[in-house]
């Protein structure tokens, strides 16, 4: 093997850093978004316009009879991977600074690792534990001192980021839920119906909490953005990466992802980026990354 065959990066890593990229400024868009139209028609809308974006591209690469196969399982996906922890940030960037969401969000891994653990019994270690438990304490010291989004009211910063948590947690058990029950399904499949699971699942929510003054183009710019490019595309990109590169892998775009929003949201909203965030930060992704494998000794399935 050539020095020049070992230095080549691997197929997807281009994919993983868009996929980054495109997730980070998603909470950008939500607080865009969400400040006109409201948390629950915010996601609402968010994956029925991605179902429509998504919809003629499956049916143009004649995907259609995997999804309808599969079905039932895929339209739960979404409930779990997109309605529910999609509605759950939305409200959160309401109260908390985006930079601060997308680093409570980077716990997804942590929280994967103990779903597959309890679900499909992959082995901790003790280092695996050390990890677990590293990342929590980063959880908490950052809840401690978190910084309030820049416009909105700090009186639900607490549970701001609890929600920001159960999002995460929803995200874990996808991952687990999608390693059981939706390997070997197309990712253009998966990721369609998932959409549509979700917006099946939000349309009465989103009808409920329709704003009774019509948003601004902006805020509808904001939702066609994050819908298309955040959710559409980028759904795309995860599922592929799940099938290419693996589960945790996939997770481990959580971990670049808030480099992007942090530096969204101080460019584009104003937002402070402290000393103490970025090192409760730094300390979620190292705990993170001993936890899921990714350094130490690699994890072996139970």
């Amino acid at each position: 093997m050539t020095a020049s065959t070992c230095a080549r990066p691997a197929p997807w890593v281009g994919e993983f850093v868009l996929l980054a990229a495109l997730w980070g400024a998603s909470f950008l868009f939500m607080r865009l978004g969400a400040s006109e139209f409201g948390p629950l028609p915010m996601a609402g809308l968010r994956v029925t316009l991605a179902t429509l974006f998504l919809w003629p591209i499956l049916l143009q690469r004649g995907e259609w009879p995997a999804l309808r196969r599969h079905w039932r399982p895929v339209l739960l996906a979404g409930v779990i991977n997109s309605a529910i922890p999609f509605a759950l940030f939305a409200w959160a960037v309401m109260h908390i600074a985006t930079g601060l969401t997308s680093i409570l969000n980077a716990t997804v891994p942590l929280f994967g690792a103990l779903v597959a653990w309890v679900w499909l019994g992959d082995r901790i270690n003790r280092l695996r534990w050390l990890g677990l438990a590293l990342g929590f304490v980063g959880v908490a010291l950052l809840a401690w001192r978190a910084p309030a989004g820049t416009g909105f009211k700090t009186s639900h910063a607490g549970w701001a980021i609890a929600a920001c948590l159960l999002a995460s947690t929803c995200y874990a058990v996808a991952a687990s839920y999608a390693r059981r029950y939706l390997t070997g399904i197309p990712p253009l499949a998966t990721a369609t119906g998932s959409q549509l699971g979700a917006a099946l699942g939000l349309a009465l929510p989103t009808l409920l909490y329709w704003p009774a003054q019509m948003p601004g183009p902006r805020a509808w710019a904001a939702v066609v953005a994050i819908a298309v490019l955040c959710t559409g595309i980028a759904y795309i990109l995860y599922f592929r990466l799940i099938a290419r590169a693996g589960p945790s892998r996939a997770l481990a775009v959580t971990f670049l992802a808030p480099v992007f929003a942090v530096f969204y949201g101080a460019v584009f909203l104003g937002e402070a980026v402290t000393p103490w965030m970025l090192g409760c930060g730094a300390v979620i992704v190292c705990g993170t990354m001993l936890s899921t494998g990714l350094v130490g000794p690699r994890p072996r399935a139970g």
